[in-house]
Parts: structure tokens; sequence; C-alpha cells
């Protein structure tokens, strides 16, 4: 998973804001720039002035500078339309293609020779948009797909549109990426933030970010103008492509135990009636053995680890899906918390996850 945020010259930061927001964001892991260069509030004259000297220093960075364009911005950048070159020579690494091109454009632009990616706007692709791009032989392993963010209350997108229009995607090598709203300096003029999806506007950085990655999204952008250290520190904590589950600790563990809880593991590909099982907890006893401990009747959500009761299946980690009564052979250790239950559905065929434990 690769992290990113966004840039809008002549909006609402300072020149040094955005460098040093660059310079922040790089130090902590982050790879990608999201920039919009047809911003209509945008002062374009103060905008003229910034994009070269905030790209030459991403450049030095070697991060992903991701230019949404039109043919309003070659002229902008006084380039010729479709100078592709032109473009990887200010920096630009990756350019969103939103409106004013053909099918036919688009797959010319995926097949250049300049190392610059391609990227779909994942909101509004379809099939059918696929069928008549397939005619123009695009090179797909150079294109990927990022989602809308939507500036309006209630415009958002929902989650049953994102996981439609991710599968069209991934099933064809695509990946898919989304943003986040940030809470601290939301993007002018309406000031309600930048998320993809409806659900998450209004909700923390964390929380959305955990949802994308459970929806697949392979990159997670910071939408609005200025998001605080806490926000990038929050967001570069996220593991790699693993769903983060919260949860409190039922009982006092043994050493083994609590070793077992900190691993991220893979959700079994045969997917259970009763629980989510951890694939590689069992190979991680490393000699360690379970006592039996806090043998209760088990709930849905709870975490259960088994014990050296169960044999072979020892340290064998589940998170339940229903209501199970008591077993000697296995450990009670947690729960999920209530606002997390929701994640779950989304692990299963293999989809990583880890343990976070809240105090």
């Amino acid at each position: 998973m690769s992290l990113g945020f966004s840039v809008y010259f002549g909006l609402d930061n300072t020149k040094e804001e955005n460098m040093e927001l660059l310079k922040r964001a790089n130090t902590l892991g982050f790879t990608r720039i999201f920039t919009s260069l047809h911003i209509p509030e945008a002062n374009y004259e103060v905008l003229k002035k910034e994009v070269k000297e905030f790209y030459s220093l991403a450049r030095k960075f070697d991060m992903d500078i991701i230019s949404d364009i039109s043919p309003n911005t070659f002229k902008f950048l006084e380039l010729e339309d479709m100078d592709i070159k032109g473009l990887r020579d200010l920096g630009v690494k990756t350019i969103r293609i939103d409106f004013g091109y053909t099918e036919e454009e688009i797959a010319k632009m995926s097949k250049n020779d300049f190392g610059v990616k391609i990227q779909l706007n994942a909101s509004t692709i379809t099939k059918e948009f696929f069928r008549r791009l397939d005619k123009f032989n695009p090179n797909y392993e150079n294109v990927d797909a990022l989602h809308n963010f939507y500036p309006r209350i209630g415009t958002g997108i929902s989650e049953e549109c994102m996981i439609e229009k991710n599968e069209i995607l991934l099933d064809r090598g695509i990946s898919p990426s989304a943003f986040v709203e940030s809470s601290f300096r939301k993007r002018s003029p309406l000031k309600d933030g930048l998320p993809t999806l409806e659900d998450h506007r209004g909700v923390h950085i964390i929380k959305a970010s955990n949802h994308l990655v459970a929806l697949d999204n392979k990159s997670i952008f910071i939408g609005d103008s200025l998001p605080s250290l806490k926000e990038l520190e929050d967001l570069a904590s996220l593991r790699e492509d693993a769903v983060k589950i919260d949860m409190k600790l039922k009982v006092e563990l043994d050493e083994v135990s609590k070793r077992l809880l900190k691993e991220t593991y893979s959700s079994r590909p045969d997917d259970a009636r009763d629980a989510i099982r951890a694939s590689e907890s069992r190979l991680l006893l490393n000699g360690g053995v379970i006592k039996p401990l806090n043998t209760i009747e088990r709930k849905a959500f709870y975490i259960t680890i088994d014990n050296e009761d169960y044999k072979r299946y020892m340290g064998d980690l589940q998170i339940l899906k229903r209501d199970l009564e008591r077993d000697d052979r296995i450990n009670v250790v947690g729960e999920v918390l209530q606002e997390d239950y929701y994640l779950l559905k989304y692990i299963r065929n293999g989809k990583k996850f880890y343990l976070n434990i809240v105090d």
C-alpha cells in the first residue's frame, strides 16, 4: 500500500506550507502526491509560480506526482496537447485522465515511452468503457485508477459503488485507490471535506483509511489541503495491505499469547462458518506452550486462541462470527470493539488483518 497527500496550488496554503507538507510527508514514507491544475477557485497567477518549484523538490525526493489533466492543462503549462515527455520533464510521473480524451487517446498515452503512468477515474469506469478501450490495445501494466473526491455533502459514492468499481479494476489487474478527508484544514471553497465515500465525511482519518484498505484500495490519499502532522503520522502507522481490528483484552495474557496478538495474519481461504481463522498463527509458536486460561463461554466477536489441550491446533487464533459454547481447549483472550464489527465481513479469502489492543 502506498500513501499520498494532495496539493492545490494557488488555493488555501502558502507556498511555504506546501513545501513543508512535502518534506514532512516524505520523511514519514508518503510516496505519492495528487495535484490538480484546473480548480476554478485557484489563483492561477500564484499557481504558475509555485508549480515548478514544488515539482522540482518532489522530483528530488523521487515522489510520484499525479496531475489530473485536460487539454487546458497542457496549455496552462505551455506544452503541446498530449506532450507526455514535457510533463515527465516537469516531474509528473502519473497523469490522471478525468475528461476531454477519447478511449483511443487514452490507449495511446498508456503506451508512452517516457515512464509516465496513466490513471483512470475509478469512480466512473464501467465494463462498457473497458470494452471500448480494449479495441485500442492499451498497456494495462502502465495503468492504475484513483476514485474521485466529493466536496459537496451528500455526493460521495456508496460503499456498494466502490466495491463494484474496484472489482472491475482488480479483475483487470488495475490497482484502485481513494481519498480520505483531513479534519485539520479542509479545502476551499466549501470546506466540508474531500472523501471518496460519503460514509467517511467527518470520520477520523485512521478509521476511514482502514475501511479503504478493507475495500481493496492499494493507495490512500488525503484529499484536503493541509493535514496535521498527527494525521500524517497516524496514516503512516497503518500496516501495509492489512485491516486493523481494534480489540480489548479479557484476561491477563501469557507471553506466547501476547506475541501472537502482535502479528499480521492472512485469513484462511477456506472460510469457516463459525470464525475467521488466522492462517499463520500455529506456525508462530516457536516452541512456546499455551496453557488453559479463561476457557469461558464464547460469544460472537470474541478472539480466541487454542491451548495445549487442543493438541496440534494449539495456537489457532480465531475471531468468532457467532456464539459458541465453552470449550476447555480454547482460551478467550479478547473481544473486537463494537465500532469495528463491520470490518469483519471483509476478512475473508486471504485478506490480511492485525489486532490492535486498546486500553
